[in-house]
């Protein structure tokens, strides 16, 4: 990979859905080197612009690759100490039982259960939070109502250059942006805006001020898309280390046609291994950058992942290089629409 401790550093931060400041500094030091204009709106996105050369062709791209990562937020703290939290964006509860979490504070704990996993299908309100407190009085000197928690737990090496980290979900995309923006020299035909967006997991909230601000002509969103090649409780044909996938379509979008010819053509001409995205579960802010303004042309970058939404996704490195390669290749397109 290009710079893999990146990725690495990229998924041992935390940045729970609507508190992404620390993964938001880490991508900011980054790209400042690199970058012609950098800001942070309102919301929290992260824009950074890298100019084009210009002239008639010349088109506004944004890429978009959300900070945010799955957790928890504590709704109430019983008086033997255990700790009741809600969902920020979408646990399963089946993969969150017995797994670690960290609060911000750096306070450690583990997900229990009232009952048997199987008995709690699926509701998040039926787990806790163990952070070895004895009492409601011991709990609140660490942990209070409204304080948040993710998932905790190392980057691992696996056989045949695939990896393991919590929230490759979405900082693959990340490091795909940031990758992706060093290799840009100026010379690209078209103005490159690498948007960090917040809250994606949340509803793809932090993307639509960003397009609204932005006016793309295309937006694409950078993102992993659920794994078909091994039992799970999806049907489809994304596979791993079967290159990088382009979407068609997923619940909330259809990818505008030209983009994702465009996007073809690309990995064709550059020789970048690729596979057709349609997932019939989930979406990505390719949605919320489609329907804003009057329209955006839309179109998704996705890296096929193992266990998505657990503290054990695991992706291809080969995939995730992929990526990098076709948002620069796209980056260099000159659309003829």
């Amino acid at each position: 990979m290009r710079e893999e401790e990146l990725l690495r550093k990229l998924t041992q931060a935390q940045g729970i859905a609507g508190f992404e400041k620390e993964v938001r500094k880490l991508i900011e030091e980054e790209a400042a080197p690199y970058a012609d204009e950098m800001m942070t709106d309102a919301i929290g996105n992260l824009i950074v612009l890298k100019k084009g050369t210009g002239g008639a062709q010349t088109k506004k791209i944004m890429f978009a690759a959300h900070m945010d990562e799955i957790g928890f937020m504590v709704k109430k703290i019983e008086a033997d100490g255990r700790i009741r939290v809600c969902n920020l964006g979408w646990n399963w509860a089946g993969s969150a039982y017995n797994s670690r979490v960290r609060f911000r504070n750096g306070i450690n704990g583990v997900v229990g259960c009232m009952g048997s996993i199987e008995d709690a299908k699926n509701d998040i309100g039926k787990l806790y939070i163990d952070i070895g407190a004895t009492s409601k009085e011991d709990a609140e000197k660490y942990v209070k109502v409204g304080d948040v928690c993710g998932y905790d737990g190392p980057y691992m090496q696996l056989l045949n250059d695939r990896i393991c980290a919590k929230t490759l979900d979405n900082r693959i995309g990340c490091y795909q942006l940031l990758e992706a923006l060093k290799e840009n020299d100026g010379s690209c035909p078209n103005d490159i805006y690498y948007v960090f967006c917040v809250q994606e997991e949340l509803g793809c909230r932090g993307s639509k001020p960003a397009a609204a601000r932005i006016q793309p002509d295309i937006g694409i969103a950078v993102d992993i898309t659920p794994a078909h090649d091994y039992p799970c409780d999806l049907e489809g044909s994304n596979t791993v280390d079967e290159g990088i996938a382009i979407k068609f379509s997923d619940p909330s979008v259809v990818c505008d046609e030209d983009v994702v010819s465009a996007m073809v053509e690309c990995c064709e001409e550059n020789h970048i291994k690729y596979q057709r995205e349609v997932i019939d579960k989930g979406g990505t802010d390719a949605s919320s950058m489609n329907l804003s303004g009057l329209g955006v042309r839309a179109g998704g970058i996705v890296v096929v992942t193992r266990y998505p939404h657990s503290q054990s996704a695991v992706a291809s490195k080969k995939d995730i290089e992929a990526g990098v390669d076709l948002c620069t290749a796209i980056s260099r397109h000159v659309f003829q629409f």
